[in-house]
């Protein structure tokens, strides 16, 4: 009974959490993009990837060595949310004049205090765990998919309550978050890792977790998490501006997939909550290496089937195609890696390892990718002509999709050649 109210306090941690990121993550560029910011929408999403260079890894540095985990965590959606909710108020009272520096300013500022939060969730649900007796393998996921609930409940409501071409996506966030910080205050209790002894420079900078670059087999999990790290972003910020572009033909104007994109890109979401309870099985049977490339191949097909779809029948169910294998792109990349981390750290380190897992991929990989990818959509779609007709768009984002496939394809077949083979149950050690 214990342990279930522990899992029930987890779960609604993880609920809220990636609630507040799911009210403008996926619908923000289409908002963005019906306010003459659409060759700019690469800034909101690589921004998020410049602040996971270093918050992450700062504020895991403080959770290991000088404030409860819990207590960060409350700090952080504390400041998060005022500043998000900040920016979706001055968008309403600009209206239709909403200026770049100060909406991109106020955002900023809530994105630099979000991003540590997923790792800090992490950090405070595997302690709870691990002193519970639980198993973090086994144990985890069933909460962690809450996670993906609370991101499908709030981009639909943010879809049906008509916001996703308002800043009342923004005000929702920055609420939620505020109220996150509230509960984060009622979890349980973290402890801080006290180094005995002489402690060197590093070591007090809780800059132990880059000692992981030493071994070769981290090493290449690494530098591989940031080169899939690219891939992260890319259809949060150009899904929805893409599934808007076809309302300007009429064959496709007020089809469920142009009036209700934010629902159907929500397909996505759900098979990832579906995919997250597979991890265990996955990692027990396939091994690290099979998980995470079965991740990357299904990032291929994830851009490819958004390149050769279409709103109508049949073109459709391309598209639920592309949000089906999301589920295994997404959650045997993130999940599964963090498991990982988690699993190959010394416990002194692990709040900075996880810091240093989310630098490598939402950091320098998002930020890499996502400011490519609005160079490659500005190229094939924003610098067309103003008289362009619907269909030279429509093939600028086929070769923009088709683009990001390739990149995709290449990362996966070097990480098969690159990344060690190791036993199949020795990848992950599943504790009973």
């Amino acid at each position: 009974m214990k342990n279930r109210s522990l899992q029930v306090r987890l779960i609604i941690m993880n609920f809220l959490e990636f609630a507040v990121w799911g009210a403008y993550l996926t619908s923000m560029g289409r908002y963005l993009g019906s306010h003459g910011m659409g060759s700019q929408i690469g800034w909101f999403y690589s921004i998020q990837g410049i602040v996971s260079l270093f918050m992450p890894a700062l504020m895991g540095i403080v959770a290991d060595r000088w404030v409860q985990a819990q207590k960060a965590l409350s700090l952080c959606h504390a400041l998060a949310g005022i500043f998000m909710a900040g920016a979706g108020l001055y968008a309403f009272s600009a209206g239709d004049n909403v200026a770049f520096a100060p909406f991109f300013t106020l955002y900023t500022i809530s994105v630099a205090f979000f991003m540590p939060t997923i790792a800090l969730t992490n950090s405070v649900a595997f302690n709870a765990l691990v002193k519970a007796g639980m198993d973090t393998v086994k144990d985890f996921p069933p909460i962690r998919v809450f996670g993906t609930v609370g991101f499908i409940v709030t981009m639909w409501i943010v879809d049906l309550v008509g916001a996703m071409d308002t800043p009342a996506q923004f005000v929702i966030s920055g609420g939620l978050s505020v109220v996150l910080a509230a509960y984060s205050l009622t979890l349980p209790k973290c402890e801080i890792k006290k180094a005995e002894g002489k402690v060197d420079l590093a070591e007090a900078l809780g800059l132990n977790a880059f000692k992981l670059f030493k071994q070769k087999k981290m090493a290449l999990f690494f530098i591989f998490c940031m080169f899939l790290g690219v891939s992260l972003q890319i259809t949060n910020g150009f899904a929805n501006p893409f599934l808007a572009s076809f309302g300007a033909n009429p064959d496709f104007a007020g089809t469920f997939a142009v009036e209700h994109s934010g629902i159907l890109i929500s397909i996505s979401q759900i098979c990832e909550a579906l995919c997250i309870l597979l991890i265990p099985f996955f990692l027990k049977k396939f091994g690290i290496k099979n998980v995470m490339l079965l991740a990357m191949f299904a990032w291929v097909f994830r851009f490819a089937f958004f390149g050769m779809g279409n709103p109508a029948m049949p073109g459709v169910l391309l598209f639920v195609l592309s949000c089906i294998v999301y589920g295994f792109a997404f959650d045997f990349f993130n999940i599964s890696g963090a498991l990982y981390v988690d699993q190959e750290t010394d416990p002194s380190m692990r709040s900075s390892a996880q810091g240093l897992f989310m630098v490598m991929t939402n950091g320098v990989g998002a930020t890499v990718g996502t400011l490519a990818a609005q160079a490659v959509v500005n190229k094939f779609v924003y610098n067309l002509p103003t008289d362009a007709g619907f269909m030279a768009i429509w093939e600028g984002w086929k070769m923009s999709w088709y683009s990001f496939a390739a990149y995709a394809l290449v990362v996966a077949i070097l990480f098969w050649i690159f990344f060690p083979k190791t036993p199949v149950n020795k990848d992950i050690e599943v504790k009973h």
